[in-house]
């Protein structure tokens, strides 16, 4: 396997607020390859993030952004891609009313695929657990598979969120085959309060996933953990650690 090792800053949103650029060097001492980003303040310039990432060896894999700010900043968010070279623009979340609305939903997500693909921007959805109520013989993740275009919109999926949501992500990914080039890996602890895990000490079936994200074409394996029990950095570098000595990196 041959995958590239991310990090979501998320884990570490307190440590950025506190010190951005030095939060990154950080990440990358650990020996992460890449990290996630949202738009920054807008006393941080996308060229001042540039020239530091490039200083410490980090790539920008994706950008990420909620609905309210693709409608009112686009143009932002593309300068911000474009001058830190990144691939993907990602969706990190959003709600559905029902089962309509998710068809509703998917029809915009192809809108904005096709938009993104007119100035060579891959466009992401990125999942939690809601995505995955019923409706019959389908979920709501699965009508957001059926009603986007695969060539305007893939998916960044959660095995956490997949998980916590009742279903197998190693059974996804075996049908997201080239829909998914992000997979965010993020473990579970054991017991009926399924809180988060450090990759590796859950109980989420990594080399069985890993197997399938490999042969669905995934390229980035992207460290999160919404909620830790001991220090941030400590639970990302051990997660880090694991999946490097899974002979995962």
């Amino acid at each position: 396997m041959n995958f590239r090792i991310g990090l979501q800053p998320f884990t570490i949103r307190e440590e950025m607020s506190q010190d951005y650029f030095g939060s990154m060097t950080q990440v990358a001492d650990i020996g992460f390859q890449g990290i996630e980003l949202g738009l920054p303040n807008h006393d941080i310039q996308a060229e001042a993030i540039r020239d530091h990432l490039q200083k410490i060896n980090l790539d920008v894999i994706s950008l990420h952004t909620m609905l309210p700010q693709i409608e009112a900043e686009f143009d932002r968010l593309l300068h911000f891609l474009h001058i830190l070279q990144v691939p993907y623009l990602v969706l990190s979340y959003s709600r559905f009313e029902d089962q309509a609305d998710f068809v509703k939903q998917a029809k915009l997500y192809n809108e904005i695929g096709k938009r993104c693909q007119e100035h060579g921007v891959q466009f992401l959805y990125h999942n939690h657990d809601h995505e995955f109520v019923s409706f019959g013989e389908k979920n709501g993740f699965d009508l957001l598979m059926q009603e986007t275009d695969p060539k305007l919109v893939q998916f960044e999926l959660d095995t956490y969120w997949v998980k916590k949501g009742g279903y197998d992500p190693a059974d996804y990914l075996s049908q997201l085959k080239n829909r998914c080039p992000l997979l965010h890996v993020k473990d579970m602890e054991k017991g009926e309060e399924q809180f988060f895990a450090e990759v590796g000490e859950g109980i989420l079936n990594f080399p069985e996933i890993l197997t399938s994200a490999e042969q669905a074409g995934t390229k980035w394996l992207i460290v999160e953990q919404d909620q830790c029990r001991r220090a941030p950095m400590t639970c990302i570098e051990v997660s880090y650690h694991n999946l490097k000595e899974m002979n995962y990196g």
